[in-house]
This record gives C-alpha cells, structure tokens and sequence, in this order.
C-alpha cells in the first residue's frame, strides 16, 4: 500500500523523528529483534504536546517508513491520517512510561527468544559479562500480569521502573527507556546482547561472575565515559549500514 509522504507537510523536528525511528524499527527487524507485527517502539516527539509516534499495526519492521508511522496522544488516540489502525494494547506499556519520564524520549520493548529466556529464570540477568554489567547499573523487574491491555497495571509497572533504564518483564521479554533513538537501540542492542551470552554460557558449565565492586562502579563509568550508553556514537555508523541495505526508511 502505499503512503504519502509527509516530508515538508510536518515540522523539521518531527520529520527528523520520523526518519530515526523509522530506521531504529528497520534495524530491530534487521538484527531479528521483532516479533511480526506485535511489538512496538514508541517515540516522543518535540513540544510541550506529548505527542507520540508509533508503528501502523500490520506492517512489518522492514515496512516502516518515516512517512507511515502514525502520531498518536497518550491515550493512543490517531492524531495524523493512515489507513491503518493503532494497537492500543500494546500502547499500554508504552504510554505508563511515557506518562511518568520525561526523559523516556523512545521507549523500545522486544519478545526475543533469548530475552524471553531470561525473562522467565528466576536468577534474571547474571553478572557475567561486560554487556550484563551496563545492564545491571540500571535495571528493573516487573512481574507477568498477563497481556498488557489493562490500564490498572500502568501503576504498578510505573513503580517497578522507577528511574532505571532497562526492564525485564517477567515472562515476557525486554524493555529499555532512552533519552534519545538512538540510546534507546544501543540499550537494546547491549541488553539482547548480555541475553545472549547468559543462554549460551549456562549450556557450557560453571560461571565465573563479576566482582560486585566492579558492577556498582559501572554506573559512574559509563556516565563519565559515553555520558551514559553513548547511542550517539554509534547510531550514524547504523545509519550508513542501513543506508546500504535497506534504505527505504527515510521516504
């Protein structure tokens, strides 16, 4: 189907937006993170009007443009015109964090198998990598409540947040809040990461952990560092690959 485009019909800020998120769903999908069409990445856009944009649902990551992501208030409620709907179910997530941090400028939630994995062991994320180590600086739990369409959870997953940036939700996958797109798909990437490695290493016999000193000092080391996971750094080299191979997000 196709779209119209929306460059030069929206602000620059909002256009600018539009095409890092866009290319922030293409490189999820890229990198095998998505689930069909049932997750999400949300993302606030400039203003004091907490307007959000989030992805048609029925569209494939590596669909999404910048010009088919629809804008949406926190009530999920369709602010610009698309010719598909809005899954308010999975805006529930989303919408409770964005409700309580400001700072969540994109909220990015994945069901991936190793982060499923890790989601339903009763240990969580082990100390037992690099990777695991930037997680746990900042990390959450929220208990499985059932699918996510209940506004009466938003309390309770807002209170198991807190201020931490990264979330694993029990037996149901991965969650991060970044003050930018890009932060939010380097959280990502290093979360699914330190998954990974935990599933792997458990098959292969006793684990060495990380000292505890070290982990408590990760914190202040990646805010002196990167000022604190760097997406910055990283994001236009993914956006030169993904210029490469699949550059359709920006239309």
């Amino acid at each position: 189907m196709e779209i119209k485009s929306l460059k030069g019909q929206v602000s620059p800020e909002e256009w600018q937006t539009r095409v890092d998120l866009a290319a922030c769903y293409r490189l999820v999908g890229l990198h095998g993170w998505s689930d069909l069409v049932f997750t999400h990445i949300s993302a606030r856009l400039p203003g004091p009007e907490h307007h959000f944009l989030i992805n048609p649902y029925g569209l494939m990551f590596d669909e999404i443009t910048a010009s088919s992501l629809i804008k949406i208030d926190r009530q999920c409620t369709k602010l610009s015109d698309s010719p598909f709907p809005v899954n308010p179910a999975g805006f529930v997530i989303h919408s409770a964090i964005h409700e309580v941090r400001d700072d969540a400028k994109c909220v990015l939630h994945t069901h991936t198998r190793a982060g499923v994995a890790v989601s339903a062991q009763q240990c969580g994320v082990l100390p037992i990598s690099q990777q695991s180590t930037f997680v746990l600086a900042s990390l959450a739990y929220h208990g499985y409540e059932g699918v996510a369409f209940r506004d009466d959870e938003k309390p309770r997953l807002q209170a198991d947040l807190g201020a931490a940036n990264f979330m694993v939700l029990r037996n149901h996958g991965l969650l991060v809040a970044g003050a930018s797109i890009a932060d939010a798909f380097l959280a990502m990437y290093t979360f699914e990461m330190a998954c990974q490695i935990q599933i792997a290493a458990q098959a292969g016999g006793a684990l060495t952990e990380v000292d505890a000193r070290i982990v408590k000092g990760v914190a202040e080391a990646m805010r002196v560092q990167t000022g604190g996971l760097g997406g910055a750094f990283a994001w236009p080299a993914l956006l030169r690959k993904l210029d490469r191979v699949d550059p359709g997000y920006a239309t």
